[in-house]
């Protein structure tokens, strides 16, 4: 479904919470503006420089995939960008309107708590969180309704067109593609190439089983609503996270021997996996910390040019642990395990490229 500028807003609006199936398992519904930007003749998104924008938010993994894909290419003068708020917040004054969701930040509005009432007190504004800087919304829910969507599900990473006012993109997928394929002449690191020509074969196989067993495994797992639902899904998930370990040992990067947007994609659920997931969404049947090849994977993205400057954990657990009261009613924060700190320490798996070459003239 593409939606543009001109369709009215008739949608109802929902959260992934409500995208339940009848066997209490989550099925998350496609995103529904699917533009590209294109320098082909006839395009209406053509690439430029400070005409695009970025709706962000550092706890989700969605949006997260935008921002390192935007670091690493040295896209930061290029492409503005909004982080909101971790709290998700009622976004309507309508009694009857239940909504919760993204808001921006307000610089001298009062502390907050999450939508129950309960938790917190949060502050409205953090240093890193911004007012919005085109319609002056207080909410993500504003820009969907000033662009006439009618999909009703109002999610970040929202790639926006400051020229025209409307939603490029909102599906995280292809926004990281136009981000690594279309801005290469403003880019700090064009020679940076996320999606080679010979390895998209590899990309697309890997990301086949990975977006439904880990990416989306853990939220089929933290989401379920009956016990068949979560022991369908711990199961890939575990069944995954063993084979990432079993590749991961073998080749330096999840598509082979070069870093890619499908490592990124990875690397933003294994970043949250221990902190969050293992608790909040009950996928502790693995941990990375405990994984030795994960842990020294995730240490080496971690440690690219631009990737730790995304990375929030504060923002991260506030966001999760706060923001569905059905699941974490008075928003208490578990300390956790300091994961982020273990990525600060040496990696060495460069060694594998190395094994690599050896075992190549050993068999010559």
């Amino acid at each position: 479904m593409t939606v543009d500028a001109t369709t009215k807003s008739v949608g109802v609006a929902r959260t992934a919470l409500d995208e339940m199936g009848a066997d209490g398992s989550f099925k998350r519904k496609e995103s529904a503006w699917r533009n590209w930007i294109s320098s082909e003749e006839g395009s209406k998104f053509k690439p430029e420089a400070n005409r695009y924008h970025l709706y962000v938010a550092a706890a989700c993994p969605w949006a997260h995939r935008t921002m390192v894909t935007r670091a690493v290419k040295g896209l930061q003068d290029v492409i503005s960008c909004t982080v909101v708020m971790p709290v998700w917040q009622k976004t309507s004054e309508d009694p009857q309107d239940k909504h919760c969701g993204w808001s921006f930040a307000k610089k001298d509005g009062s502390p907050l708590t999450n939508s129950a009432g309960l938790g917190g007190p949060f502050p409205s504004s953090y240093h890193q969180n911004d007012e919005d800087p085109v319609f002056a919304a207080s909410n993500i829910r504003e820009i969907y309704e000033k662009v006439g969507d009618v999909d009703g599900k109002y999610t970040v990473p929202i790639l926006f067109d400051k020229k025209l006012k409307t939603i490029v993109s909102n599906e995280s997928s292809e926004i990281i593609q136009m981000l690594n394929s279309q801005f290469n002449e403003f880019a700090s690191f064009p020679d940076v190439e996320l999606e080679p020509q010979d390895m998209k074969e590899a990309m697309e196989e890997v990301n086949s089983w990975i977006y439904p067993s880990i990416n989306n495994g853990v939220y089929r797992c933290g989401f379920a609503t009956s016990q068949h639902a979560y022991d369908n899904a711990i199961e890939e998930l575990t069944s995954a996270f063993d084979r990432l370990e079993d590749i991961l040992s073998k080749q330096r990067f999840i598509a082979g021997d070069r870093f890619t947007l499908a490592d990124i994609r990875l690397f933003v659920t294994l970043l949250r996996f221990d902190e969050v997931y293992v608790v909040y969404f009950k996928t502790n049947t693995r941990s990375v910390a405990t994984s030795p090849v994960l842990l020294n994977y995730c240490r080496e993205v971690y440690q690219m040019q631009g990737v730790a400057d995304t990375v929030d954990m504060h923002q991260i657990k506030e966001h999760y642990y706060c923001s569905h009261p059905d699941l974490n009613k008075y928003s208490v924060i578990p300390k956790g395990p300091g994961f982020e700190s273990m990525l600060k320490l040496p990696h060495n798996r460069k060694e594998l490229e190395s094994k690599k070459r050896k075992l190549s003239l050993e068999s010559e």
